[in-house]
């Protein structure tokens, strides 16, 4: 069984000041990325063999904050970036968005927001080949990639089939140190394909739920895993 990590940066001091740029992490986003080694490194709940990050700022300062906790070395990749924007470095949100509004919907995924940056359907495509990539070549371990939204997005579209020429009309709000969590089902364990992905959590921020609150999450004292129940549904049979 494949397991797979996505874990969105900290807070970057670029959506602070609602700039298009590559940054390190803010304030904030450095205590998001504490906490959120405080519990790996307590709770144990992710046993990781391979650590991958982006090689932008705001991914690689998190990954180095998380590091220790899962014990291993950062292997940075830059397939795994966001959205590259190029020429559009140190742009306002604002005129970011003015610009795309401009677009006209069918042509959203073909535009280019400025000179040496990528159509969203140009994104896409790098960011599900580089997961498709680093799924075969960790084939069997627990992989965990500090990342971005729009990565996590490219997941939902790659295990889901979801095309990516088309601008999508529903998306993800991925929080900043979320992890989401997939992993493979056979067909004897789920469903009758030969292997298929399973999305086991989204969003799951719960690290960040006592920042600013006089209570502490005690982690050493938790499970690494849920206790599971018989919660699953039965699957169809012929005779059903």
């Amino acid at each position: 069984m494949t397991h797979l990590y996505l874990i969105r940066h900290g807070e970057a001091i670029s959506a602070v000041k609602r700039t298009i740029s590559n940054t390190r992490l803010s304030p904030f986003g450095i205590q998001q990325a504490e906490r959120l080694r405080d519990r790996l490194a307590a709770s144990g709940e992710i046993a990781a063999d391979v650590l991958i990050a982006s090689t932008m700022l705001r991914a690689r300062h998190t990954a180095e904050i998380i590091a220790p906790a899962l014990g291993l070395p950062i292997v940075f990749d830059e397939e795994v970036e966001e959205w590259r924007d190029g020429d559009a470095d140190d742009m306002s949100f604002d005129a970011y968005q003015q610009n795309f509004k401009a677009v006209s919907f069918d042509q959203k995924p073909f535009f280019h927001l400025a000179s040496r940056a990528e159509s969203w359907t140009e994104f896409m495509f790098r960011a599900c080949t580089a997961l498709n990539r680093i799924m075969q070549e960790h084939a069997g371990k627990t992989i965990v990639i500090v990342c971005h939204g729009g990565v996590v997005d490219a997941a939902f579209f790659l295990f889901l089939g979801i095309s990516t020429l088309q601008f999508p009309r529903a998306f993800f709000n991925t929080h900043n140190t979320s992890i989401t969590h997939w992993h493979t089902v056979s067909s004897e364990e789920w469903i009758p394909l030969p292997q298929a992905w399973l999305l086991e959590r989204y969003n799951d921020v719960m690290h960040l739920r006592d920042l600013n609150t006089p209570a502490r999450i005690p982690w050493e004292g938790l499970a690494p895993y849920p206790a599971q129940g018989a919660d699953e549904s039965e699957a169809p049979t012929e005779a059903q």
